[in-house]
This record gives structure tokens, sequence and C-alpha cells, in this order.
């Protein structure tokens, strides 16, 4: 499928396995597309919703402040997310993986509106430890995006550039990232990213 890259936040993929969720709803109008767009940028940036969004199996995600400090807002560049996947949690990352967000782009024109946010394997913010605190490398990145083309609406999630995180110090954190690092590029970001997506969209929340 060919990404819906209005904002520009998406980069290329270079390296690594690229990862595409999409779900699309059809408006009857204008209007009523313009306010489904709303409802929907408002689901995207309210990250701590985002579980049950997508379901009881999927990660959990709590933004913070730059700091590490949880908060209850919606998302703004430099922020982290807190993620709590299933299975063992990261050593480096106090039992969660962090992703950084580098990016927030939003554009609006009579017959597109576009909101992103783009996220990045990033180090724990609440210790010093400078290794990346994720599964992925930090080559990699995250970049969640909600979109109107005229009457049509689609929330998306674009990874790329995805590849285990093989330079963690601790041992027990090395065989974490490459076990869940390789099953996740091939089953738990598709299912989990596509379950989000679908959630985004219906018209029951």
């Amino acid at each position: 499928m060919r990404e819906k890259n209005y904002t520009g936040l998406i980069p290329v993929n270079t390296s690594g396995k690229e990862i595409n969720a999409e779900a699309v709803a059809e408006a009857k109008n204008f209007e009523e597309a313009k306010a489904v767009y709303t409802t929907v940028k408002k689901r995207l940036l309210d990250v701590n919703n985002w579980h049950h969004i997508a379901g009881i199996m999927s990660a959990h995600f709590q933004l913070t402040d730059l700091n590490g400090k949880e908060v209850t807002r919606n998302a703004e560049t430099g922020d982290y997310f807190k993620i709590d996947i299933p299975g063992p949690g990261s050593k480096t990352g106090d039992g969660y993986d962090w992703a950084h967000v580098e990016e927030m782009k939003e554009i609006n024109k009579p017959d597109v509106d576009s909101v992103g946010i783009r996220v990045r394997p990033s180090a724990n913010p609440l210790n010093k430890d400078a290794n990346v605190a994720h599964f992925y490398s930090n080559e990699a990145t995250s970049t969640f995006i909600v979109t109107r083309e005229n009457n049509t609406i689609i929330a998306g999630i674009y990874d790329r550039n995805t590849k285990p995180n093989e330079e963690a110090e601790s041992i027990t954190d090395q065989i974490r990232h490459t076990a869940i690092g390789v099953s996740a590029l091939s089953n738990f970001s598709e299912i989990q990213w596509q379950n989000l997506v679908e959630g985004l969209l219906k018209s029951e929340r």
C-alpha cells in the first residue's frame, strides 16, 4: 500500500523491514468527513487511551514529558512514549520500552487534512543510561497519521527501518531485544498496529 505522507513525516526505508497498517472510512459528505477527521485526530493524540482502542491484548502506552514524568494530555513534540508490551520488560527501560516523539505536524487544505506523530526508539529519560531502551534500534521510526482526503478518512501507521536493537549492554536485554525484535517484525507490530488503526476509526467510540 502507498503511505499517506502529506505531512512528510514518514522516512524512506533504507534498511530493515517496513510495516504498514491502514484502515479507511467513507463519509457521506464533506461536513461529515470533517467531523470524523476531528474525532479521529482527537483519539490519535490521546496516546494514553490507545490500549482501550486497540484491545486488551495490545501494549499499554503512557505519555510522559521530556523528563519522563507521566502526563494526561495530548501528545507534544519532545514527549516520550513509555510502552508496556506483553512479556518481559527492558532492564534499561525499568521494565518498559521507550520512544521519543521527535516530530509532529498537521496540514489543512480544502481537499486534505492530515496530522501525524513520528516517534523513534530512545533511551530511558528516567536514568542516565544512554543505551536505547527498546526492542528496535534507534534507526527505526513509527509514524502515526490520520488523513482526510475529500470524504475519505484514513488512519495509518508506518514503521520504517525496523531491526532489532543489538547494542544493549545488559545480556538479558540483548536476548530480549533480539527475540522480541524478530517476532515483532513478523507478527506483533503488524497485529498491534492494525488493531489500533481500525479502533481509531470505529464510529461507536
